[in-house]
């Protein structure tokens, strides 16, 4: 899906080069702060998908020294993480696109200004496309500790060649004593 998302980047990193060349309309490039707002966003969405992460893994009596988070919140988190690598990847496509287009032209001054504004925001998405695939990683939910957990089903294989077997044994509210149900 990234792949994808950044040869759709680059073709119109490509076709922008192109228009700009032919109707002479600036285009190309992105300033400086926007590169550094990118990885400044991409880095916040990192934090937000740590926290999910702390508290998603801590054991639950050890939560309480944790900040809460709402499964909203962890959603919401998934959600930015997932919007932040693929629009890293469109727009590190887009940017090497237009570099890629205008690199033969880097001995005029402005075309040099082009190609390091592209080569900044190609480092700044491909930032955010990493980070972005890094804070959906984080967050994932732990595997759950239920039967169909390899875990588990290795332990039950286990009593079972020991010879523990699950009776159906029921407990008698009155007495506390067990009775056998076959």
């Amino acid at each position: 899906m990234y792949v994808l998302a950044i040869i759709i980047g680059v073709c119109g990193g490509t076709v922008t080069a192109s228009i700009e060349e032919r109707h002479h309309v600036s285009l190309l490039g992105l300033p400086w702060f926007v590169s550094a707002v990118l990885i400044v966003f991409g880095v916040g969405v990192l934090v937000a998908a740590w926290q999910v992460r702390r508290y998603t893994t801590t054991e639950p009596r050890k939560r309480v020294e944790l900040k809460t988070v709402t499964p909203e919140r962890a959603v919401d988190t998934l959600i930015l993480a997932k919007a932040l690598a693929l629009a890293g990847a469109v727009l590190l496509g887009w940017y090497a696109g237009e570099l890629l287009m205008v690199v033969g032209r880097v001995q005029a001054p402005y075309y040099r200004t082009i190609v390091i504004e592209c080569a900044v925001a190609c480092v700044a998405s491909l930032i955010d496309m990493v980070c972005g695939i890094i804070a959906e990683g984080f967050c994932q939910l732990p595997p759950s500790e239920g039967p169909e957990n390899p875990k588990m089903k290795k332990m039950k294989r286990m009593k079972m060649d020991r010879g523990d077997r699950d009776r159906g044994v029921a407990w008698d509210a009155d007495d506390g004593a067990t009775s056998d149900r076959r």
